[in-house]
């Protein structure tokens, strides 16, 4: 694959990272693959506090999926247009080296 179609896969669910990592172009999608990891570590998180029966706590954890959503919805549109623009409060963390 690759590097956009890599980095438009990562953004699709986890297991399109997954593949997108050991199929695709990983040096050149490596900006889009570090960012879809770290929207899905978060949304994992989220999906197991959003357990936890605790009306503060699930209102709190709404309003951070969706904001989860936008995230996902620009850095999918990013990696569509080959651009590697960090995203909004999350940008700056690197998992991937």
């Amino acid at each position: 694959m690759d590097k956009k179609t890599t980095g438009i896969i990562a953004y699709i669910t986890f297991i399109g990272w997954l593949i997108a990592f050991l199929a695709g172009d990983r040096e050149g999608a490596k900006f889009h693959l570090n960012q879809a990891l770290v929207l899905a570590i978060i949304e994992i998180v989220l999906s197991v506090l959003g357990r936890i029966h605790f009306w503060p706590l699930s209102i709190l954890v709404v309003l951070a999926s969706l904001c989860g959503f936008v995230l996902w919805l620009m850095g999918l549109i990013s990696a569509i247009k080959d651009e590697e623009k960090p995203l909004p409060v999350i940008g700056g963390i690197k998992i991937l080296q």
